[in-house]
């Protein structure tokens, strides 16, 4: 190997593209050499390059894609070179699991989708256990400091909003407030083991339009919160346009996804009508299917928000 090189940055698409193989079965050869990916990419200087073709070359016959423990439907999207709408599609229609993209698969569930394309799952060595950190404590990067996503929950009258954030806090505040709905924009701290979120609890009312666009404007993130037995209603659209006018990233919390009659799928159908397309309809709006009343996907939930506040390098 070269010495005094800096290593340069290798495309793994690329090279599954020259070899005509699958994307997943670069990540095998690269784990088999002990190289580092982060799914897209991998470095080395030019005698690594050469190394990892040479080994793709012998190995084009091999039906092993290597995939992280805890790997997520996009993951086995970009290991087996297939758009993430079809692997969420297949997830739902074939296997009957829903997943938010985003949302580590089990083992079970990543080998089944992998071998209805012919390939066996192989998991490569988890990651290393983080060392323990104060999550009150900014983290620095570069001499910045990294502050905590500020998150505005919105959504209609009755959707749930109060009760999905009441959840989170572990702290009843529905019934604090007058009716059930909050009559002011109150700020909230969730503390995790990833660091912190800063919760906007915005009025449900009609009159409070106004301050819930406040709300929109002051966001990091927006979570949009739709009852998956009602749908979008009158609020919804509301809160769509504010979101989109304050051109902030949206997470799609469907909610009461336990009530009789609840209806996931209609809402992503409804959301495509107002300009908003699911990543499982091929988009780039992040959904989380979860419940307020049992906190069935709300530990989903928190994760896609760090995730994104993570991508935003805040």
């Amino acid at each position: 190997m070269q010495t005094g090189v800096k290593p340069m940055s290798h495309t793994i698409a690329d090279i599954a593209t020259e070899f005509e193989i699958r994307p997943g079965q670069v990540y095998t050869v690269l784990n088999d050499l002990g190289l580092d990916h982060d799914g897209t990419s991998f470095e080395g200087d030019n005698d690594t390059l050469e190394m990892v073709k040479e080994s793709c070359l012998e190995n084009m016959d091999s039906k092993v894609i290597t995939l992280k423990p805890n790997c997520t439907p996009r993951d086995v999207a970009n290991a087996l070179g297939v758009p993430q709408a079809e692997i969420q599609k297949s997830l739902i229609s074939k296997f009957k699991i829903m997943k938010a993209i985003a949302n580590p698969l089990t083992e079970d569930e990543a080998g089944r989708i992998v071998t209805s394309y012919g390939f066996e799952l192989a998991l490569a060595e988890g990651p290393k256990p983080k060392p323990k950190v104060d999550p009150r404590a900014a983290i620095k990067v570069g001499g910045a400091v990294k502050r905590p996503p500020v998150v505005t929950i919105m959504g209609h009258v009755d959707h749930g909003k109060t009760s999905l954030l009441d959840y989170i806090r572990k702290a009843n505040v529905a019934a604090k407030e007058a009716g059930g709905i909050t009559q002011h924009i109150g700020a909230y701290q969730v503390m995790l083991d990833e660091g912190l979120i800063t919760f906007l609890d915005t009025p449900g009312h009609a009159a409070f339009t106004n301050m819930r666009a406040r709300g929109a404007q002051v966001t990091d993130i927006a979570i949009l919160v739709v009852a998956a037995d009602d749908g979008i209603m009158p609020q919804t659209q509301e809160a769509i346009q504010h979101i989109q006018a304050a051109n902030v990233p949206m997470i799609v919390a469907v909610n009461k996804c336990d009530k009789p009659g609840a209806n996931p799928d209609r809402v992503l159908q409804q959301l495509t009508e107002y300009n908003v397309i699911p990543e499982a309809y091929g988009g780039q709006t992040i959904t989380a299917n979860v419940s307020a009343l049992t906190g069935e996907g709300v530990p989903e939930l928190l994760e896609l928000i760090i995730l994104q506040a993570d991508i935003m390098d805040l």
